[in-house]
C-alpha cells in the first residue's frame, strides 16, 4: 500500500485505503481490523494524504505529511510519547518534528489527527512510513550500469565492425 492510496474523509473518523473508482465516487475500506467498505459519494470532501501538507513559515510554505510521517518514525519507532488531550505536549511534538510550523495556521485539532493518524499508519500499514527514495536509486542506479555495459559493448564493437567491412575492401 502507498500513501496515494489512504484517504481521510471529513466527518469521518479514521484513515481509509481507497480501493477503486466509480461513477457516483470511489469504494473505500476502513484501516482497521474491521475492514469495513463503504461506497463515498462525490460530494464528501476526500483528502488523500500524498496531497496533505503541514504549513510552515519557510520559503516552501509546507511540508508534505509523507516526509512529516517519515521524520516522526526514523525518531521516534513505534511510540511516538505525546499525550493527545494536552494542546502543549502536541505543540512542543510537532516543534520537534517540524520546527518551522506555522503557528497561527496549524491548530491543536490538526496535530492530534497527525498523531492519530500515525498511529494508524504504523498498525495497519507501516510500509508507509518507510522512506521510499532509497528503492527509487537503487532501482535507478541497477539500471544505469547495465544501460553504461550495453553503450560500452556497442562502442567495443563498432571499431571491430569498421576493420572488418576495411579488410574486405582490401580484398
Amino acid at each position: 500500500m502507498e500513501i496515494s492510496e489512504i484517504a481521510a474523509i471529513a466527518g469521518k473518523g479514521g484513515l481509509f485505503h481507497v480501493l477503486k473508482p466509480s461513477r457516483a465516487g470511489m469504494i473505500v475500506e476502513t484501516l482497521d481490523d474491521q475492514k469495513k467498505r463503504m461506497m463515498v459519494n462525490i460530494n464528501q470532501r476526500v483528502s488523500v494524504l500524498k496531497e496533505v501538507s503541514i504549513y510552515t513559515t519557510s520559503g516552501e510554505g509546507a511540508v508534505p505529511l509523507e516526509e512529516v510521517f517519515q521524520k516522526i518514525y526514523e525518531e521516534f519507532g513505534d511510540d511516538p510519547g505525546v499525550d493527545t488531550s494536552d494542546s502543549e505536549d502536541l505543540k512542543a511534538f510537532l516543534k520537534h518534528v517540524v520546527p518551522d510550523y506555522d503557528e497561527s495556521r496549524v491548530y491543536a485539532s490538526d496535530m492530534k489527527k497527525l498523531v492519530n493518524w500515525y498511529t494508524i499508519l504504523l498498525k495497519q500499514a507501516p510500509e508507509v512510513l518507510e522512506p521510499q527514495e532509497d528503492e527509487k536509486e537503487s532501482t535507478e542506479d541497477s539500471e544505469n550500469p547495465e544501460a553504461t555495459s550495453s553503450a560500452d559493448a556497442t562502442a567495443k564493437s563498432a571499431p571491430e565492425e569498421q576493420e572488418a567491412s576495411e579488410t574486405e575492401k582490401n580484398d
